[in-house]
C-alpha cells in the first residue's frame, strides 16, 4: 500500500495535464475558426457591398443637399461616383429598368476576369463557326447590331472585345459567352452571380448583349460593374478606340462619340425603345488643381436619336457636376499612342460623319453605328455600321444610316 499512493497521485497528475492541453488545444482552435468565420465574413460582406456605397436621392434635390437637383437629366435616371467620395451619388427614379447594350460591359468584364489581357496582348484565338453565321443571320434579319462574319475565321479575345465595344455586335456577345461559359445560359447564370457579389441588388440579367427588354438593372447599380471594368486596363484601352479593324467586318467605329471630347475616356453606349438612349461613361477632368475620374451612368434618354440623347445627358451632367471649372485632361492614359486628344475638334454626330442622311426608324429597339465612308453594306450580313439593304439587292453604297436593334 505504501507504493501505490504514489503511482496514483503521479498518474492523477498525468491524466490532469493531458486534460489541460486538450482544453488549451480546443480553444486554440476556437479561437482561429472564429478568426477565420470573421474574416470570411467581412470579405463577403465587403464584396456585396462592393468599394462604394449608394447615396440616393428619392426626389430632386434630395442627396442631403450635397448636390443640386439641376445635375439630374430631367428625365430616365442617372447616377454616378467620382475620385475621393466613396458613394454613388444616385439621382431620382431609381428603378430596374432595360439597359440595352450597357450589359454588355458586364459581358466583356467577365471575359476579361477570365482570361485576363495585359496592354498590347491579342489573347487567345476564338474560331467562328458555321453555327455562328446562322446566328448572325438571324440577328441580322432581327435587325440587331451585328458585324459581319464568316465561318472559319478566326478572331483574336481583342478582336471579340472590340468588336463588342465598340459597334455594339450582338452576334459576338453570344460568341463570347459560349466560348467563355460553354453555354449563354451557363454565361448568364455567371452574369447574376457576379451581379449579386457586387451589391446590384436591382439587376438580373438574361443575355449577354441587353438586346432582351428583361435585362434590367438601375444607373447606381450599373456604376458598379463600370467601376470595376474600367479598373482593366484592357478593358478601358479597348473601349477609348475610336476605331479598330476586324478580318471580315473591316474598320468599326466605335459608337461613343463623346470619346477624347471633354475628357471623355469611355466606356458604352446603348439604345432601344424600351431602354431609351443609355451611356455607362468616364470621364476625367481637372477640378481645383485636382485630376478626378468621374464614372456615371445615364439610362432612359428620350428622343428619336436615342444615342445621341444618352451622350447629350452624359456630357451636360458632367458639366454640372464639376460645375462648368473643371478643364479636361487632355493627356488621360487611356488615348492610344499617337492618338490626338478631340476636344477642340468639331463635332458632329456618328450619322453625319459621312456626310449622309438618317432615315426614321419604328422598330422596337436598336443601337445606330457609324457608316464607314466608301464601304459597301452586304445584305446577308451587315457590316456593323453600314446601311441596311433589303435581302437579296445585294451589295451597294447606301445613303442612308441604319438604325438596328441591339
Amino acid at each position: 500500500m505504501t507504493y501505490c499512493e504514489p503511482a496514483r497521485t503521479t498518474t492523477t497528475r498525468r491524466i490532469r495535464i493531458r486534460r489541460i492541453r486538450v482544453a488549451g488545444l480546443l480553444v486554440v482552435i476556437a479561437a482561429i475558426a472564429a478568426a477565420l468565420g470573421y474574416q470570411l465574413l467581412a470579405s463577403s460582406s465587403s464584396t456585396a457591398a462592393s468599394p462604394i456605397d449608394v447615396l440616393r436621392s428619392e426626389h430632386p434635390g434630395a442627396l442631403g443637399g450635397a448636390l443640386p437637383s439641376t445635375v439630374w437629366p430631367a428625365d430616365g435616371q442617372a447616377a454616378f461616383v467620382q475620385t475621393g467620395q466613396p458613394q454613388v451619388q444616385a439621382g431620382p427614379n431609381q428603378h430596374a429598368a432595360a439597359i440595352a447594350s450597357i450589359a454588355k460591359v458586364m459581358t466583356a468584364y467577365l471575359v476579361l476576369r477570365d482570361h485576363p489581357l495585359r496592354l498590347g496582348q491579342d489573347g487567345p484565338t476564338i474560331t467562328l463557326t458555321d453555327a455562328d453565321v446562322a446566328d448572325t443571320d438571324r440577328r441580322h434579319r432581327q435587325q440587331e447590331s451585328v458585324v459581319s462574319i464568316a465561318a472559319g475565321e478566326q478572331l483574336t479575345e481583342r478582336q471579340a472585345l472590340q468588336a463588342l465595344l465598340l459597334p455594339s455586335a450582338n452576334n459576338i456577345a453570344a460568341v463570347l459567352a459560349r466560348w467563355d461559359a460553354g453555354s449563354a445560359d451557363r454565361f448568364v447564370a455567371r452574369m447574376n452571380a457576379t451581379a449579386r457579389s457586387l451589391g446590384m441588388t436591382h439587376t438580373r440579367y438574361t443575355d449577354p448583349s441587353g438586346y432582351d427588354d428583361a435585362t434590367v438593372s438601375t444607373a447606381a447599380d450599373q456604376v458598379r460593374i463600370v467601376d470595376r471594368a474600367m479598373r482593366l486596363p484592357a478593358f478601358a484601352s479597348i473601349v477609348a478606340t475610336p476605331s479598330a479593324t476586324l478580318p471580315v467586318a473591316g474598320t468599326v467605329h466605335n459608337t461613343n462619340t463623346l470619346l477624347g471630347h471633354k475628357g471623355f475616356v469611355g466606356v458604352k453606349t446603348g439604345s432601344d425603345d424600351a431602354a431609351g438612349g443609355c451611356f455607362a461613361f468616364q470621364a476625367i477632368r481637372w477640378i481645383d488643381g485636382k485630376r478626378t475620374t468621374i464614372t456615371g451612368v445615364v439610362l432612359g434618354q428620350p428622343g428619336h436619336d436615342q444615342i445621341a440623347a444618352g451622350l447629350a445627358a452624359a456630357d451636360a451632367m458632367v458639366d454640372r457636376i464639376t460645375g462648368h471649372r473643371a478643364v479636361p485632361d487632355l493627356q488621360q492614359r487611356t488615348l492610344l499612342p499617337g492618338t490626338a486628344p478631340r476636344s477642340h475638334r468639331p463635332r458632329r454626330h456618328a450619322r453625319q460623319r459621312s456626310g449622309v442622311n438618317a432615315i426614321p426608324h419604328t422598330g422596337r429597339n436598336h443601337e445606330e453605328n457609324t457608316p464607314a465612308a466608301g464601304r459597301p453594306c452586304h445584305a446577308r450580313v451587315i457590316v456593323a455600321g453600314c446601311s441596311d439593304a433589303p435581302a437579296g439587292t445585294g451589295s451597294s453604297n447606301s445613303t442612308a444610316a441604319t438604325h438596328e436593334k441591339q
